[in-house]
């Protein structure tokens, strides 16, 4: 049985983690930061988008159903630039559907990850997916 590699060093990887819920903001800030990583919070997809610009985020987290721009829409537009088509996305929602996974991927997201998500799951999806730096 092959022993899964030490985590990498959290030191200096942002995350930006975009949900027009607080609490899941909060809580996906609480757990990040325990992790060790730098963390950037947006409420929706247009703050996220100048967030993404401004500080180019190693992983992000992106929920799905939010207000004026949804996470699809989101998601779609940050793979669409070149400079952040390398961004792991990991598309956040309480819907666990086959369907949601798979508009998920056409859209560029490289995970799902159901909420509520545990720290574990949480941190594991972020040594799993982000980028390289």
């Amino acid at each position: 049985m092959l022993s899964n590699p030490a985590p990498a060093d959290p030191a200096g990887i942002k995350v930006l983690v975009i949900d027009d819920s607080n609490t899941i903001r909060r809580s996906a800030e609480i757990f990040l930061k325990q992790g060790g990583y730098d963390v950037l919070l947006a409420e929706d997809g247009f703050d996220a988008l100048s967030k993404v610009n401004d500080h180019d985020p190693d992983l992000i987290f992106c929920d799905i159903l939010m207000p004026r721009l949804d996470g699809y829409q989101t998601c779609a537009i940050i793979k669409r630039n070149t400079k952040f088509a390398g961004v792991p996305v990991i598309m956040l929602s309480s819907k666990d559907g086959l369907f949601d996974k798979a508009r998920g991927r056409m859209v560029g997201s490289q995970a799902y990850l159901t909420k509520p998500f545990t720290k574990d799951q949480l941190l594991q999806a972020v040594e799993q997916h982000r980028r390289i730096v």
